[in-house]
């Protein structure tokens, strides 16, 4: 997530006008999706904000390379090109996915283990730690980590839940080293 006041008031200006219109959920998953274009494809970005392009063909190339966008999304991505903004837009994406996801009460986290995660213990981690931190559900990027030896590391935010045995081994050699 960025850092960027600009990013975050485009974001929260697209986000209350999806409210509005009832279309927040289509339209963060059209976000998903530039997310993953703007990422993907670097050209894009910096062909977007070229000035040899006129603003007029930038925003026709928007509008073919986007065809069946949602207008409230097409309408953003326009009002970046006329702001000198596309600079922006990828942080914007994120910015507006940060704010549905905490709208709907999901948080981001990563999850550290020594292999894949089963569906039941993705759901068991989410359901336990979702309430810890008021949130009603996670979404859980699984990170493999062999060098935990066993358990797991969930973080969430800035906050780290560890339960490794690496990390309890390490507290068991510092209070016996301590002795």
């Amino acid at each position: 997530m960025s850092n960027s006041v600009v990013a975050k008031r485009y974001a929260l200006a697209l986000f209350e006008l999806s409210q509005q219109h009832g279309q927040t959920g289509s339209i963060q998953e059209e976000m998903k999706e530039l997310v993953s274009a703007f990422r993907d494809n670097k050209d894009l970005g910096e062909l977007l904000d070229s000035p040899r392009l006129s603003s007029t063909k930038k925003k026709e190339l928007i509008a073919s390379i986007f065809k069946g966008a949602n207008p409230l999304v097409l309408n953003a991505l326009y009002v970046f090109l006329d702001t000198k903004r596309m600079d922006e837009a990828q942080n914007v994406f994120e910015e507006f996915l940060a704010l549905a996801d905490n709208a709907a009460g999901i948080a981001e986290a990563k999850v550290y283990s020594t292999r894949p995660l089963t569906e039941q213990e993705t759901n068991a981690l989410s359901a336990t730690f979702a309430k810890k931190i008021g949130k009603h559900s996670l979404r859980i990027e699984n990170i493999i980590d062999p060098s935990l030896i066993g358990g797991v590391r969930l973080q969430i935010g800035n906050q780290i839940y560890d339960s490794s045995l690496s990390a309890k081994l390490e507290k068991l050699q510092r209070s016996l080293i301590g002795s």
